[in-house]
């Protein structure tokens, strides 16, 4: 879908080029610039919202003990090899509030990341890449200060912290890698850091979309700080540096 500021009138009769500040402006002869679509975020963010809603969707109509079994992290299993679950964990949800919400904040700071990986192949794989590695460690950074909870640790949201802590240190450098004491850094950071404590304080019932269940704010504290600290050398190593 496409909004255009202004409205072809070059066919009424009578009419006159720059008569009516109201109407068409006069572009010279020349064609009018092209018109911007109201939804341009990049297809990596798109297919990234697509595959949590899908998710979760998908998770809907199956059994939610048998998604929990398979798929989500549980510290304590994770020395009996249950490695994958680090990564599996990132795409299961505890509701359709709580999907909805990481979607949206998926599209949000994920779409400035994408762009600056750029829509070739090897972009979209620096952006997944980046997006595990985020998502990886933050489960990790819960382990080791939980390692002995039988809790099930679901959603994106230490990978999208991570798109968040990348996103402010684009946001700092305009576009390229800022640095790590830039503006958007510290005001996110210390914002992150806030909420997060509240909720380690105060418990989640304030958090829109947890429906009470317990948030693993240490993850999205570990998240950004990864987000913010991965962003140069993966730039780096991608050929964005």
């Amino acid at each position: 879908m496409t909004v255009s500021a202004w409205q072809d009138t070059s066919r009424d009769p009578g009419r006159e080029p720059g008569r009516n500040p109201g109407r068409r402006p006069d572009w010279g002869g020349q064609d009018p610039p092209p018109r911007e679509p109201v939804f341009n975020a990049p297809p990596q963010a798109l297919v990234l919202v697509g595959l949590i809603i899908g998710g979760y969707a998908l998770q809907s109509v199956l059994p939610g003990d048998m998604i929990l079994r398979l798929f989500a992290f549980f510290p304590a299993g994770l020395p009996y090899g249950r490695w994958e679950t680090l990564a599996t964990a990132l795409f299961v949800h505890g509701g359709w509030a709580h999907a909805l919400m990481n979607a949206a904040f998926a599209l949000a700071f994920g779409a400035p990341l994408a762009r600056f990986f750029g829509p070739r192949l090897s972009g979209w794989l620096w952006f997944y890449g980046f997006y595990l590695v985020c998502g990886v460690g933050a489960n990790l950074a819960f382990y080791a200060l939980h390692a002995s909870s039988t809790a099930a640790l679901v959603g994106a949201s230490g990978a999208i912290s991570g798109l968040m802590g990348a996103a402010c240190r684009l946001l700092g450098g305009h576009g390229r890698v800022g640095r790590l004491t830039s503006r958007p850094v510290v005001t996110m950071g210390l914002v992150l850091l806030g909420v997060n404590v509240a909720v380690a304080v105060l418990g989640s019932a304030f958090v829109p979309g947890a429906g009470g269940a317990a948030i693993a704010w240490e993850a999205h504290v570990a998240g950004f700080a990864l987000g913010v600290l991965l962003l140069a050398p993966v730039a780096r190593l991608a050929g964005r540096a």
